[in-house]
């Protein structure tokens, strides 16, 4: 009963809304209003301070400053092995395993299509058809900077509007198409393990997305998908990201999802739904030597 009250609030919340509302009132600098909201979240979440590289609660400019917070060096160690894939967020694996015949298992009942999710992208859809997926969801006391599986070379950004249901466990289970209805960024990579797809899935009040090469990305929302394409590595402007390196985060958390081209790799046994993730850990392991170079 309780269930089902949630999930009906959440069709009936205005959103929208909530989220600008919340946005604002992250980025708000008033010292007072800063420390108070930073204080109660950290209580309520039982937020682990002494892993931040600024453990002092009182010294972040605004809620934002704190959410997407640096961890100190070596709070997350990047597996050193070159055949191993890192996980890329802290959190927990809400699903992983095949896509199988284009879709994506999201909860008990309920898949989503590959194609939706690439925002109607065919070409891009038809390489990931039977290959992996893993949804890593992000709780409000997790770190929330999303950092690089592997070696990559950035190839294309879109950012497609939608809207912001939340993404817990609940909603995964009773929202239809949730992560391929919800606003997102869509980062496409060249690897050594073939075409990888990394994407920040938006969620109720997440204030915005931010990227490392383009800052924030949304807000605004003007409704619209928008595509960037980005240089070959041995062109000026390219994006290479080494793994373990941050790619983005989110102010306010949400979803990331991995896509990997069949055949390329195999996650490492230990992770299924429900595990606890911590950047940096062991994600997945190279299955073979790659005859696929890094496209222009």
């Amino acid at each position: 009963m309780l269930d089902s009250i949630k999930i009906k609030t959440q069709y009936g919340l205005p959103r929208m809304a909530l989220t600008r509302f919340a946005g604002w009132l992250a980025n708000k600098r008033v010292r007072w209003l800063t420390q108070l909201l930073v204080s109660a979240f950290v209580r309520y979440y039982r937020v682990n301070m002494q892993e931040a590289q600024n453990p002092d609660i009182r010294s972040y400019a605004t809620f934002n400053d704190f959410f997407a917070r640096a961890l100190h060096d070596g709070a997350r160690p990047i597996v050193a092995e070159p055949e191993l894939l890192a996980l890329p967020a802290d959190g927990a694996i809400s699903q992983l395993g095949r896509i199988e015949e284009g879709q994506l298992f999201q909860a008990k009942g309920h898949y989503y299509s590959l194609e939706a999710l690439l925002a109607g992208n065919e070409q891009l859809a038809e390489q990931f058809r039977h290959g992996l997926f893993a949804t890593t969801y992000l709780a409000p006391r997790d770190y929330h900077r999303v950092h690089m599986p592997c070696d990559a070379v950035l190839r294309e950004m879109i950012y497609v509007p939608g809207d912001l249901f939340s993404v817990n466990q609940l909603t995964a289970a009773h929202v239809p198409n949730l992560f391929a209805r919800n606003e997102r960024v869509i980062c496409v990579f060249d690897t050594d393990v073939g075409t990888m797809v990394q994407i920040l899935v938006g969620a109720t009040i997440v204030g915005s997305i931010e990227t490392v090469w383009a800052g924030t990305v949304t807000p605004p929302r003007e409704g619209i998908i928008k595509r960037w394409r980005y240089p070959a590595a041995d062109q000026p402007g390219a994006v290479v990201l080494a793994k373990g390196e941050m790619m983005g985060c989110f102010k306010l958390g949400s979803t990331v999802i991995n896509l990997f081209t069949p055949g390329k790799i195999a996650f490492v046994p230990t992770l299924s739904s429900g595990s606890v993730t911590r950047m940096g850990q062991a994600f997945g392991s190279v299955l073979h030597t790659p005859s696929i170079e890094i496209a222009p």
